[in-house]
């Protein structure tokens, strides 16, 4: 019989899967920025969910521009003043991090502490920024936890972002683990498509503005990590012998 692979890390997006963070944290703090540089510009629900097709801050505001204000592309300084708008709205974000308002998605905190008891590596595969990531985990799981992932892969560190398999080959190789090591826990198809592009046996808990999303080729779809007293919705793919994602769920998940 050929021996099954030892779960060795397990790689964690960010907005929309350690929590929901997009419609009441960087969507109100890409209007509060707005608002700052003058700009009448609102992001309202229903936009702000087709521009997260886009990945990244910065492609995400070009890309607004580019559809809907694109008078404004004609400015010298275009790619500077992107920048200082998105750093405007990043300092909105992490004030909104500070006051705790958004918490992790169910299962989140229960599940990295088990992971780190079972010696399995943590890291993090993001487009967000490595502040925001940073301000999120002081928030939720207090400073210190920073220090619990092994490797931090945010922002700008990669050229291409996802769907790009980028930033999942680059934590692998900081990691020094193959695909076949890791599973990655994603929200979105965009998340999902870059996965599974670096080869990652990826598990998908839909968010509220992905559940619609085609996550064919994802191991499982759950709506949550779920908890004992509070059991995750399966929605489609692998079958589990609980309903909450423990480390034995995780390692039954990753290729043979």
């Amino acid at each position: 019989m050929k021996k099954q692979n030892k779960l060795q890390a397990v790689l964690f997006d960010v907005d929309g899967t350690l929590a929901d963070t997009e419609q009441d944290g960087h969507r109100i703090a890409f209007n509060a920025a707005f608002k700052q540089f003058n700009l009448d510009w609102n992001w309202d629900i229903d936009l702000y969910g087709e521009l997260l097709q886009i990945t990244g801050g910065k492609e995400r505001i070009r890309f607004y521009m580019e559809n809907y204000a694109p008078t404004m592309l004609n400015k010298n300084d275009l790619k500077d003043w992107i920048v200082s708008l998105h750093k405007a709205k990043t300092k909105y974000f992490e004030s909104q991090m500070e006051t705790g308002s958004i918490p992790l998605r169910p299962g989140v905190a229960r599940l990295i502490q088990e992971l780190r008891q079972e010696k399995v590596k943590l890291a993090i595969a993001t487009t967000t920024t490595m502040e925001n990531v940073i301000s999120l985990l002081k928030s939720t799981l207090g400073a210190e936890s920073i220090d619990w992932f092994d490797v931090i892969g945010a922002g700008d560190i990669v050229p291409l972002k996802k769907p790009a398999p980028d930033i999942y080959h680059w934590v692998l190789n900081q990691l020094n683990l193959s695909a076949q090591q890791c599973i990655a826990i994603e929200d979105s198809e965009n998340g999902l498509q870059s996965a599974r592009a670096a080869l990652l046996s990826t598990l998908i808990t839909v968010s509220g503005y992905t559940s619609l999303q085609n996550f064919d080729g994802a191991v499982a779809v759950l709506s949550d990590l779920g908890e004992p007293s509070k059991p995750f919705t399966h929605i489609q793919g692998a079958a589990f012998a609980k309903e909450w994602v423990d480390y034995e769920a995780l390692n039954s998940l990753i290729k043979k």
